[in-house]
């Protein structure tokens, strides 16, 4: 669109914007993403991806065609590479706020320089929620993680303990265990919240021992973590067992203040993530969300890209109607 930077201005570059870049630019919109770290988002953590349907290929002995799993890296690279394929651009940077004026949307990024466009979609998503316990930032980077793949590397062979009990605490402590025969996984509740064979694999794995309810109180150590301060949620009794690292999965925090204020005042949910509709419109005219970030998402790689694709359809159908 003559005199704006683009049609279709996509904040995230993770499954859902990039996905919804590839349907954008396929639609033939100018589409623009913009995001602060590597494409990929939280897909990035994931060691192998094996649910995604369609990962298959592969033969067994017998003949039988088999999944053939990827990285989350490489998956990420194959939908950044699809998507500007088909002519999206990617533009590093970090948005402080966005504006809508005159049917026209105004992001404003932290180096001072601006971004317009008709329409939005932020698949922005969401990042690791910290236990706020004692110990947690003071020792980040120094046996205290947030991504298995990323540091796990580090402790090989050593004493680990993963908190959490959804898909991510039970995949990324399978992870680890291939690192080490010393995986703890502790959870607050008395069962896990993960999907089923995410558990069964987690309770049959050898290397990972399961604490129910109980939570980590404390992070002790010196230099770097040596140990951890465990309550029984019911009895409320407290041990102290050495520990080398402490991987915390204990669930998301939307990112979504861009959308809040400003005077955009997008409708969030009480847990501050963004309400759509089955369009993926928010209750602003023009801005859409997907992904991670949409409340009441079912928080998986497929279905961030079907928001993605849903988003940049029905946000097409509204640049179409608002073209100037």
């Amino acid at each position: 669109m003559l005199g704006y930077d683009a049609d279709l201005l996509i904040i995230g570059a993770g499954p859902a914007g990039l996905t919804a870049a590839q349907y954008g630019a396929r639609a033939g919109l100018n589409v623009l993403v913009i995001d602060q770290g590597s494409p990929g988002g939280q897909a990035l953590l994931i060691d192998v991806l094996e649910n995604y349907p369609g990962n298959a290929g592969q033969f067994d002995e017998a003949g039988n065609q088999v999944a053939q799993p990827k990285s989350g890296y490489d998956f990420s690279m194959d939908l950044l590479r699809q998507a500007e394929s088909f002519g999206a651009s990617l533009f590093y940077g970090s948005v402080d706020s966005i504006k809508k004026e005159n049917n026209i949307f105004t992001a404003r990024l932290c180096d001072g320089s601006a971004r317009t466009a008709t329409a939005v979609i932020i698949a922005s998503g969401a990042k690791p929620r910290f236990l706020g316990i004692p110990g947690e930032k003071e020792f980040f980077g120094k046996g205290v993680s947030y991504c298995a793949s990323c540091d796990g590397n580090f402790f090989k062979g050593k004493k680990i303990f993963v908190a959490g009990g959804g898909d991510s605490a039970c995949d990324e402590a399978r992870y680890l265990s291939r690192l080490s025969d010393k995986i703890t996984l502790v959870h607050r509740r008395d069962s896990f919240r993960a999907q089923k064979a995410l558990v069964k694999r987690t309770l049959d794995n050898p290397n990972i021992k399961v604490k129910y309810n109980t939570v980590i109180k404390e992070i002790k150590g010196g230099l770097k973590v040596k140990s951890v301060m465990l309550a029984d949620t019911q009895t409320g009794d407290i041990c102290e067992e050495e520990a080398d690292a402490v991987f915390i999965f204990a669930g998301t925090v939307p990112q979504s203040a861009l959308v809040s204020g400003g005077g955009l005042n997008a409708a969030l949910d009480e847990n501050g993530y963004i309400i759509t509709d089955q369009k993926m419109a928010t209750n602003v005219a023009g801005l859409f969300a997907a992904g991670d970030i949409r409340s009441g998402a079912f928080r998986q790689v497929v279905t961030a890209a079907a928001d993605g694709a849903l988003a940049a359809h029905f946000a097409a159908g509204y640049i179409d109607e608002n073209q100037l």
